[in-house]
């Protein structure tokens, strides 16, 4: 039931008036804010006289800042301090109508408080866990009041973050999850109702992830800054996982992922055994001054060099010299790498297996170019300078003189190996050789050639005119100066360019698509909805995107493709196909270019 408003000011007429807020660290200090400036009155309760005291001086700078950016009133700002108060006892929360719990992650540290509150505050009182990883019905069952008992999840800075999840327990009493989601409305947020499972929905999928950038780094996959650098740019993610898990502070990530692990037992939420190390060493991120990174003091957000930084102008091999580039291939993939090589002054020769193809693949970019030319990005003259560069071929054969040619046709190991067969025969001696692959084995195509040496990835993602990243995957036949040739190539493409080995998935699918594969899952077991989950990324992850719009986008085929593809080469059983996406493949429910997928879509 909604709350009512009061017919002469429109204010709501909540049954939580005065709320105490337990635990005032940063995440009790956001929420303490967030309620006193929707008008209610907030005892915030610490044991560390200290504590509460820093808590008051960051509540007055943060709504100072907050009337410097005219977000606030200076009367408004008085009158929110005005109605929060500070205690170190426990009791002081007797009067409360709720009490939200944001203590550190220890059952037994929560089940304390639970239980004195149980001596405190009024019957009807709802008590609220801040828990991310803990058991809300263990809590609520060793309560008094097990149905006054719930979830309620914010997001850290809690001022700016929508997403808050409502956790129900098999004994929540359903009035109590009601009056705590109208308040979430109320506070300006979006609740998100979810059940009581570690992780809840945001974390759940979240801290997956990110355990799995942490194995990836531990074995020397990739670089740290490179795996960071390959979600941001190639997910639209704010960070990369391993510096989002040093925000978190590594050894809560730990905590979060032990309890999912207790819970689900699917080894991907086993903790990476470096999560431990660093954890244990004290080097728990941002809050110590070093964890993946190392920064500049305890607290700050400085990233600073260290042993581990890559050197400026680091020796390597030198790279081939290259002029022309060869596309093979007609659809979208191959008409916007053909662009951005036109773009950067390289002549192209766009082959397909037509004429007919070649043409229509130029005129694709012919259509591209003028939508530029249309919004301002580019003059007439220069888009038609760069169409004069692309030329159009019906052969192969094409490829005669190039110095690079790019391979960006179907996902298929058998087709590939046999284009780079007869590519082996028609480029001339020296010229490197790169698949577009996002999911199959290089060395497969390297091995299709008399020339494993020359031939390397070149992951573009799509569309590639305005994706940033390139995926360099070298195998373990690569030339030093074929990968130092694609690396200067990228630069000269204004592409970011980052480097990992020949296995499944490269870094960026590698760790999507079990995140992806995990959502479907969630709504599968009926633990939440398309639009909650969707929701829950997108407010508590920053994702551009939910994993359920994204699917649809990518093509519900194609990310079956790729589950398979990382499943058979890393052999988890967590990393299976969730059954509800083999169903919908099955039934031609393909996402948006079929019409439908996990949504249906207008026809166009």
């Amino acid at each position: 039931m909604a709350t009512p408003l009061s017919p002469q000011s429109g204010t709501p007429v909540s049954p939580f008036k005065t709320i105490a807020v337990v635990g005032l660290g940063t995440m009790g200090t956001g929420i303490t804010e967030v309620l006193a400036k929707a008008g209610r009155e907030v005892i915030g309760i610490d044991i560390s006289e200290a504590q509460a005291a820093k808590s008051l001086a960051a509540l007055e700078a943060s709504t100072a800042r907050c009337v410097e950016r005219g977000r606030l009133t200076e009367q408004a700002r008085t009158d929110a301090l005005a109605r929060v108060r500070t205690s170190t006892d426990l009791a002081a929360a007797a009067d409360a109508d709720l009490v939200i719990e944001v203590t550190p992650e220890s059952y037994e540290i929560k089940h304390q408080i639970f239980r004195e509150l149980d001596g405190i505050v009024r019957p009807e009182t709802i008590l609220a866990t801040g828990t991310n990883a803990l058991s809300v019905t263990r809590l609520a069952a060793d309560s008094a009041r097990p149905e006054r008992v719930l979830g309620l999840h914010f997001f850290n800075p809690a001022p700016a973050m929508r997403l808050v999840e409502v956790v129900s327990s098999v004994l929540t009493a359903p009035q109590a999850v009601a009056a705590v989601t109208d308040l979430a409305i109320e506070l300006g947020k979006e609740p998100v109702a979810v059940g009581d499972r570690p992780g809840f929905v945001a974390d759940g999928l979240l801290f997956g992830y990110l355990n799995q950038a942490a194995a990836m780094y531990e074995a020397r996959y990739a670089s740290r800054e490179d795996i960071d650098a390959a979600m941001r740019l190639g997910c639209g993610l704010p960070m990369g996982p391993l510096a989002l898990l040093d925000l978190i502070g590594i050894d809560t990530a730990r905590t979060v992922l032990e309890a999912m692990y207790a819970e689900s037992r699917d080894r991907l939420h086993a903790p990476a055994p470096i999560l431990k190390q660093l954890s244990e060493a004290g080097l728990t991120g941002r809050k110590s001054g070093r964890g993946f990174y190392t920064y500049e003091a305890p607290g700050s957000a400085a990233v600073v060099p260290d042993a581990l930084t890559p050197a400026d102008g680091a020796a390597q091999a030198t790279g081939r010299p290259v002029r022309s580039v060869g596309v093979a291939g007609s659809g979208t993939m191959a008409s916007g790498i053909a662009e951005v090589f036109a773009k950067a002054g390289y002549d192209v020769v766009l082959a397909a297996r037509s004429e007919e193809k070649a043409q229509a693949a130029k005129a694709r970019i012919g259509k591209n170019l003028a939508r530029s030319v249309d919004k301002g990005r580019l003059t007439a003259e220069a888009a038609a300078q760069i169409l004069d560069r692309i030329a159009p071929a019906g052969s192969y054969d094409a490829f005669a003189d190039v110095d690079l040619a790019v391979e960006a046709i179907a996902e298929d190991l058998e087709v590939k190996r046999q284009l780079f067969a007869a590519l082996d025969k028609i480029c001339k001696p020296g010229a490197v050789l790169a698949t577009t692959t996002s999911s199959l084995p290089v060395v497969a195509c390297a091995r299709a050639t008399s020339r494993p040496q020359d031939v390397i990835g070149m992951h573009f993602f799509n569309p590639a005119p305005a994706m940033k990243l390139v995926e360099v995957v070298r195998t373990v036949l690569t030339a030093d100066d074929v990968h130092a040739t694609v690396r200067e190539v990228c630069t000269k493409i204004k592409k970011h360019a980052v480097d990992c080995g020949d296995r499944a998935g490269f870094i960026v699918n590698a760790l999507l698509f079990p995140y992806l594969n995990n959502a479907i899952k969630m709504v599968q077991e009926h633990y939440a909805s398309l639009d909650d989950i969707d929701a829950a990324m997108k407010l508590g992850g920053g994702y551009p995107m939910g994993p359920f719009e994204l699917l649809d986008v990518v093509g519900l085929d194609v990310s079956l493709a790729i589950e398979k593809v990382l499943h058979r080469e890393f052999r988890d059983p967590g990393l299976a196909p969730a059954p509800l996406l083999e169903h919908l493949v099955a039934a031609g429910c393909l996402g948006r270019k079929t019409g439908r997928g996990f949504r249906e879509y207008a026809r166009r």
